[in-house]
C-alpha cells in the first residue's frame, strides 16, 4: 500500500499525517466537514479516511458508484471525493448526476486515469478539481480546503465582480469585459482570492496559504509564477491585467487610485 501511494519518494510520504496548523482550523468550526469518499480500493479508502479525520473532517466512504451516488444526492455532504472507475456506475455518470442535482456540491476527482483527454472530460463534466494518482494526501487535503474555502465564503451571492472582470463562484466561469476567459484550477482559486481582497496589498505568504493550503518552502516563486500566469490571461490588447506589484510586499488587485 505504501508503494501504490507514495509520490515523489519520502518526502511525499511523510505529508501522510500533515501539519497542524491547518487541521486547529477546521476543529475551531463548529461542526466537521462531511465529506463523502466514493472509492473502490479498500486500502485507499482506508488511507484516506484515516488521514482526513486526523486532520478534524469527517469521513464516509463508499465502494460503488451507484450507492455512492445515492448517498451523495440524499445526504448533506460538504464535499464529494470521487474516483471515475467504479463498479456498478463510471465516476463520470456520478458526476453528471451530482453537477444536474447539486450543481454547488464539490466535487473532486482522484483518479489513476492520468491522459489529457481524461482530465478535459473530468473538469468539462463538473469536477472542480483532478488529483490523479499516486497521490500526496497533503495535496489532496489542501485541494479540499481550497474548495471548502470557496464554497463557505460565497455565501449568498455566486457572483464575485473588480474592475471589469466578473467570476461566478457556481459555474466557475471568468469574464472580463464580457469576454470569457478560461483559467486552470489554481488560476481560479488565486484570482477568487484576490477579489475577495479587491484593493487590499497580499504579502506572498497570505496568498501562498489562502490558495495552496499549506506550507511549501518560504523561497518557492510558485505565487509569483501564477500570478504571471493570471495576468497574460486577464491582459487585453488596450488594458493589462488589474493586478498590481506591491514592490518587497506583494500584490493587490485593483490598480492604485
Amino acid at each position: 500500500m505504501r508503494r501504490l501511494l507514495e509520490s515523489g519518494g519520502e518526502g511525499a510520504w511523510a505529508y501522510a499525517w500533515p501539519m497542524q496548523r491547518p487541521a486547529e482550523a477546521i476543529r475551531e468550526q463548529s461542526m466537521p466537514p462531511a465529506v463523502l469518499l466514493i472509492e473502490d480500493e479498500p486500502g485507499i479508502v482506508d488511507f484516506v479516511r484515516r488521514g482526513m479525520e486526523a486532520e478534524g473532517f469527517h469521513v464516509q466512504a463508499e465502494l460503488d458508484g451507484a450507492t455512492g451516488e445515492r448517498r451523495a444526492l440524499s445526504e448533506g455532504f460538504d464535499a464529494v471525493v470521487l474516483d471515475l472507475m467504479l463498479p456498478g456506475r463510471s465516476g463520470l455518470e456520478v458526476l453528471a448526476s451530482l453537477r444536474a442535482a447539486k450543481p454547488s456540491l464539490p466535487v473532486i476527482v482522484l483518479t489513476a486515469k492520468a491522459e489529457i483527454e481524461d482530465r478535459v472530460a473530468g473538469l468539462d463534466a463538473g469536477a472542480v478539481d483532478y488529483l490523479v494518482k499516486p497521490f500526496s494526501l497533503a495535496e489532496l487535503l489542501a485541494r479540499v480546503r481550497a474548495q471548502l474555502r470557496v464554497a463557505t465564503q460565497q455565501g449568498t451571492s455566486t457572483t464575485l465582480r473588480g474592475e471589469d472582470v466578473e467570476v461566478d463562484l457556481l459555474t466557475r466561469k471568468v469574464q472580463r469585459a464580457g469576454v470569457p476567459v478560461t483559467l486552470s484550477t489554481t488560476e481560479f482559486e488565486l484570482l477568487v482570492h484576490l477579489l475577495r481582497n479587491r484593493g487590499r496589498v497580499l504579502s506572498r505568504e497570505q496568498i501562498l496559504s489562502a490558495v495552496w493550503g499549506y506550507q511549501h518552502d518560504p523561497a518557492t516563486n510558485i505565487v509569483d509564477v501564477y500570478v504571471g500566469y493570471l495576468r497574460r490571461k486577464l491582459a487585453r490588447p488596450e488594458s493589462p491585467a488589474p493586478i498590481d506589484t506591491v514592490r518587497a510586499v506583494g500584490y493587490r488587485f485593483g490598480h492604485a487610485g
